[in-house]
């Protein structure tokens, strides 16, 4: 699979670069410019907000599939998004951890039976990170169909943890999610990309990915 990748040189773009050892990168794009080596079947893009109009481009020049991982991505940028999915395939999530996007189906079920509880999010991320809440609290707290305080931690190097905290005045539910190493993002974003490549024109979510993959 020959695939392009925006933010080549950063922590995601080393990781990713490794769990697509087997392709083949013919893109390769990041703050000091871009290197063109082939045509790319599918970008993958896990940056910078900021750099998503840059990268439709890209794509559209190519006319490569997308798989965007990145998160603080605005109303905009979802319909610019959306748009493209219209004449190639699109994968967006704020997170391609397979265990989030399980933990993300099971509240969908679930959570309702908690209702009159009370539920709080708490996530922590390593120090750098910029946004807060971060997008996969937004995510499951948008499969919670409640809007509940969220608590943002930026600690040291944590990859991410994400915990949904349940209770009553005589029990706590927890569901939580921990992150033990960066790569498992870059595998779920090779597992979309391998999806991408051979996907209709549309806008997918991970969740579409395990599902029609059947990896869930």
């Amino acid at each position: 699979m020959e695939y392009g990748l925006v933010g080549a040189t950063g922590k995601m773009g080393k990781e990713i670069t490794a769990a697509f050892k087997d392709h083949q990168l013919v893109l390769a794009i990041d703050s000091k410019g871009e290197q063109l080596f082939g045509t790319p079947k599918v970008i993958v893009d896990f940056s910078s907000a900021g750099a998503l109009s840059r990268t439709l481009t890209v794509c559209a020049r190519h006319k490569a599939a997308l798989v965007v991982g990145t998160t603080a991505l605005g109303e905009d940028d979802f319909a610019a998004l959306r748009k493209y999915g219209e004449t190639a395939p699109v994968v967006q999530s704020y997170n391609f951890a397979t265990g989030v996007n399980v933990l993300k189906m099971i509240l969908r079920d679930y959570a309702p039976l908690f209702e009159g509880w009370d539920l709080e999010i708490v996530e922590s991320h390593h120090n750098k990170k910029k946004d807060a809440p971060s997008g996969t609290a937004v995510l499951l707290r948008d499969a919670s169909g409640r809007d509940c305080p969220t608590h943002s931690l930026r600690v040291g190097g944590v990859p991410g943890d994400h915990s949904m905290i349940f209770a009553n005045d005589g029990e706590v539910v927890t569901f939580s999610h921990r992150a033990i190493a960066r790569n498992v993002f870059a595998i779920g974003a090779l597992r979309a990309a391998l999806f991408a490549v051979s996907a209709e024109p549309g806008f997918y979510t991970f969740e579409d990915v395990l599902k029609q993959s059947k990896l869930v």
